[in-house]
């Protein structure tokens, strides 16, 4: 049993080095020619493998460049999902959020690279496509946990306004770091002047929006 169980561990590993070499060698082909210029051929070739094994681990040529787009959508809603006892759900967004900047977290886009990555995906309609998608995914998620959380039903709009609100302000976080790198800063200087604009953008959220979903004793 013991072997068994070893087995299947060990294919699972393999299963995700190869997903990320795959990952891995398509974005540095799309970093040098561009998203658009790269065929899924070409991707399979560079990293020897076939092209059906290419399509077993991405389906859609997007998701080799967007690889992690899993942990992006759940990102808010674990936030939230993880909040403090008497802590809002919005609070816990925004502690998540100044953590990451203090920390000057890869997450979110402070590294070296970044700004050309960001280049890539404003070059690429599809990827800009595919962009809006997964922020569109990541505030259902914020609102489904809200729902859960919370136990409202498909009537009440509060959920859905507050995720809406959360998302906007991962939004702005996310576009003033890409633009900060983008202007040639490093991720430390990015990182406090997105800081201080984190501040502003906390001052327009509105009361309602800051105590909704207060964590209270179980």
């Amino acid at each position: 049993m013991a072997g068994t169980v070893r087995a299947e561990g060990l294919r699972e590993r393999k299963k995700r080095q190869t997903r990320q070499h795959i990952s891995d060698v398509a974005t540095g082909l799309f970093m040098e020619r561009s998203f658009d210029a790269v065929t899924i051929a070409e991707v399979a070739e560079a990293a020897e493998v076939s092209v059906n094994t290419v399509y077993n681990y991405f389906p859609a040529k997007e998701d080799l460049f967007f690889d992690r787009e899993d942990a992006v959508v759940d990102r808010l809603a674990a936030m939230v999902r993880g909040r403090r006892m008497g802590e809002s759900a919005a609070r816990a967004v925004l502690r998540g959020l100044r953590d990451d900047l203090v920390a000057v977290s890869p997450s979110i886009g402070l590294t070296e690279g970044y700004a050309a990555f960001a280049t890539v995906v404003r070059e690429s309609p599809a990827l800009v496509a595919r962009l809006h998608l997964i922020q569109q995914r990541a505030v259902d998620a914020v609102e489904q946990a809200l729902r859960e959380e919370s136990g409202t039903g498909p009537g009440d709009a509060m959920p859905e306004l507050v995720a809406g609100q959360l998302g906007w302000l991962n939004g702005t976080v996310v576009s003033g770091v890409r633009r900060a790198m983008s202007e040639g800063l490093r991720p430390a200087e990015a990182s406090r002047a997105v800081l201080d604009k984190l501040d502003q953008v906390e001052e327009l959220l509105g009361e309602k929006v800051l105590n909704y979903a207060v964590r209270s004793a179980e």
